[in-house]
């Protein structure tokens, strides 16, 4: 565990602050978009104002006596924060209650006709839909025959870059997608991520990114590249260890995300990916286990090489070389410092663990304003095994930051970098 104290948590009490932002103005507009995204019924509409007035202007209720994970609910703190206004209690927590009473007001949960209808799927598909992520599976096509560290190279960081695709806080920053992002990344331990996971001695880049399955936990790749090396051979290796993939948004950013854990168990860096998602609906985009068959289905029914990466993740899904990890603990109001025995027992029997977004960032470094330059290292020295975090800064919270990065930063644009979306970071802690 670190020595270095944590400040304290973050409250979304001050007027102006990012944090009272989203509870007063992201949160209400959610409300309105789930209420006309579905024909719902007039129970359904006053419970939606119900809620849009508590949690503006109420406090914290607790959730209904039936409520399947009520008493998990109680564990993870509601006991003590019912009552108390949305907006004194952790910020981290406060969004997450919100997420999981909007399912209950919609009925998600309930036994009616609405059970399991996620709230927010029109979104997620007309984002998939969209002609701009037909642009970019195109671009895949000119991968082929480049050199393997630029298809490496470019793979994450189109999982990196994604992670701007966050249709929740689009929502709130209807400006977001106009702002250019800055390519300079202000901190970036890709080198070290590599490291974590190299190349199967056994694999061999021909200059292409088009592969098959030869087998139950066997790639032949005939050249999904990897990032700063070369090796020899063809990549028939199913030794190599795992790697868990913490996903963060659908869509556009799973995509990516997919791509990229094709690419590694194509080049053998790794034998297996887990890909962990969310066991329910959250924060708008994020991604559940449909959106990852939505995701699939939407790349083998694209053209050229996105055709080839979706027949690959298929089959991985089919072998159990990629599986999906719908952890309860996925959608909890706390840190992964937090984080039960049996998903501490994964990440340590992972290679690495990638976890991705700014949900995610704050949920691993803890939801608190930390000193930029305060180590990234020394915040995630409990984690439980090697760990990278590949994120936009949409939030407060950043670590790991050199000095002069960070003046810059602040003469550039003041603390608007730290929110808006254009700047990104990977970090790694070994």
């Amino acid at each position: 565990m670190s020595d270095t104290p944590a400040p304290p948590v973050i409250l979304g009490d001050e007027p102006g602050s990012f944090p009272h932002g989203v509870l007063a103005e992201r949160h209400p507009a959610i409300i309105r978009q789930v209420r006309e995204a579905f024909p719902y019924g007039p129970d359904i509409h006053r419970s939606l104002d119900a809620l849009l007035d508590n949690c503006t202007k109420g406090v914290i209720e607790p959730l209904f006596a039936g409520a399947p994970d009520r008493d998990r609910w109680r564990t993870w703190g509601l006991d003590a924060y019912v009552g108390r206004s949305w907006f004194d209690v952790p910020w981290l927590w406060s969004e997450s209650y919100f997420y999981r009473r909007l399912l209950d007001t919609v009925g998600y949960f309930g036994p009616g006709p609405w059970r399991g209808i996620d709230p927010f799927r029109p979104f997620k598909l007309a984002e998939l839909d969209a002609p701009e992520t037909d642009e970019e599976l195109a671009v895949l096509d000119t991968l082929d025959g480049r050199p393997v560290e630029e298809r490496a190279r470019a793979l994450l960081h189109g999982s990196l870059w994604g992670n701007r695709a966050d249709l929740g806080f689009r929502l709130s920053d209807v400006e977001a997608e106009k702002r250019a992002a800055v390519t300079g990344l202000v901190a970036d331990d890709s080198e070290t991520l590599w490291s974590l996971l190299p190349v199967a001695d056994t694999y061999t880049d021909t200059g292409t990114e088009t592969g098959s399955r030869t087998g139950a936990g066997t790639w032949a790749d005939t050249g999904a590249g990897a990032g700063t090396g070369t090796s020899t051979g063809t990549s028939t290796s199913s030794g190599a260890g795992t790697l868990c993939l913490v996903a963060d948004n659908a869509g556009r950013e799973l995509i990516p995300d997919l791509l990229l854990a094709a690419h590694l168990l194509a080049s053998g860096r790794c034998g297996r990916v887990v890909l962990h998602v969310k066991p329910y609906p959250y924060y708008v985009s994020d991604a559940t286990t449909a959106d990852v068959v939505d995701a699939l289905r939407k790349l083998t029914a694209a053209r050229g090489a996105a055709a080839d990466f979706g027949r690959r993740l298929w089959a991985a899904m089919a072998d159990g070389t990629l599986t999906v990890r719908a952890h309860p603990f996925s959608a909890a109001p706390l840190p992964y410092a937090a984080m039960p025995d049996d998903l501490r027992a994964e990440f340590a029997a992972a290679s690495l663990t990638i976890v991705k977004g700014d949900l995610n960032y704050r949920r691993l470094v803890g939801d608190s304003r930390w000193r930029p330059t305060t180590p990234f290292a020394d915040v995630t020295a409990y984690f439980p095994g090697p760990v990278a975090a590949l994120r936009t800064l949409k939030s407060d919270v950043i670590t790991g930051l050199e000095a002069g990065t960070e003046a810059a930063l602040v003469a550039a644009e003041g603390q608007r970098w730290r929110t808006g979306g254009t700047h990104a970071l990977i970090q790694v802690r070994e």
